[in-house]
């Protein structure tokens, strides 16, 4: 459904996605995950026709998104991260509105309407000013523009932002439901939770460029059986490797204010000397988090980072 080969795409001397090449399938939601920056949102626009990429190829159903953007776009729905709705007009207005750029016409954008105000539980609401709605309402109606329609590819930037816990059930229900109709979903996200209960195949992207992919299994293998352990508290500003290096296989990921994130085999025993090394080099240790191998260990692995930094 998207094929994307070698996408390479500059702002002048910032490269902001490098050499990222992936496929995604019918039914299938490919999560695209990476830090603030690291290029997921240019490529969906490159994908989407936004941007036009620096080199390489982009293709949706087979159609070039450069050389033959019409036919591309024609199959393509886009549910953006900033809510992309006219507040004054009622969600069916804005259904109307959005389903007509698309091309729907009569029978069939009536038709449409209604089945995606029903399945996005709307149809109640559905003659009010949305300006009336909520964050997770909007959110919904968001959902269904790109969706009316019946694209047969999906693209997803971030659709839970700042929504409460019950309208992100109601969404993440959303997305799994049309993949089950055979629609190709690409979604991005910040929250680690969604990646894992949604996706079927994951990309990692930093600094623009491809660094793991496969599905959760598979990257969760990469894990090597490695804990992950976050202490905050007050370090000392020099020997802070030397010391770990005495305990033997333990990793630092980062080391940013008053935290210390840190990667080991076998956390449960290394745990005990972790904290006396540190604490007879004059460390003031005031909280310790130990995780069991995940995915956001992965993350944290190869970026050095939390997925919502």
């Amino acid at each position: 459904m998207i094929e994307v080969s070698g996408l390479r795409k500059q702002f002048g001397d910032l490269v902001a996605v490098d050499q990222v090449s992936f496929t995604a399938r019918p039914g299938e939601i490919f999560g695209l995950l990476g830090p603030n920056g690291a290029g997921k949102t240019t490529t969906l626009s490159c994908i989407s026709g936004l941007l036009r990429p620096t080199s390489g190829r982009i293709s949706i159903l087979g159609h070039d998104v450069v050389s033959d953007g019409k036919a591309a776009r024609a199959s393509l729905g886009v549910v953006p991260q900033e809510i992309a709705l006219y507040e004054e007009l009622s969600a069916t207005q804005n259904l109307a509105y959005w389903g007509g750029v698309y091309g729907l016409r009569g029978d069939e954008l009536e038709r449409r309407t209604k089945e995606v105000l029903e399945v996005t539980e709307l149809l109640d609401r559905s003659r009010e000013p949305i300006k009336r709605f909520s964050g997770g309402m909007k959110r919904r109606l968001n959902f269904a523009v790109g969706i009316i329609h019946s694209p047969k590819v999906v693209l997803l930037d971030e659709p839970t932002v700042g929504v409460d816990p019950q309208s992100r059930m109601k969404l993440l229900g959303l997305v799994r439901q049309e993949a089950k109709l055979g629609t190709c979903i690409l979604y991005t996200t910040h929250y680690m939770e969604e990646a894992e209960q949604l996706c079927d195949q994951l990309a990692i992207i930093d600094h623009g460029r491809l660094i793991a992919q496969g599905t959760l299994r598979e990257l969760r293998q990469r894990t090597a059986e490695r804990d992950m352990i976050r202490i905050s508290g007050q370090f000392p500003a020099n020997g802070i490797e030397s010391i770990l290096s005495n305990l033997g296989d333990v990793k630092v990921h980062r080391r940013e204010g008053g935290q210390l994130v840190l990667s080991v085999k076998e956390a449960p025993s290394t745990l005990p000397r972790l904290i006396e090394a540190l604490t007879k080099a004059g460390a003031d240790i005031r909280e310790t988090t130990l995780s069991q191998p995940s995915l956001e260990n992965l993350f944290i692995e190869l970026t050095g980072k939390e997925l919502r930094e």
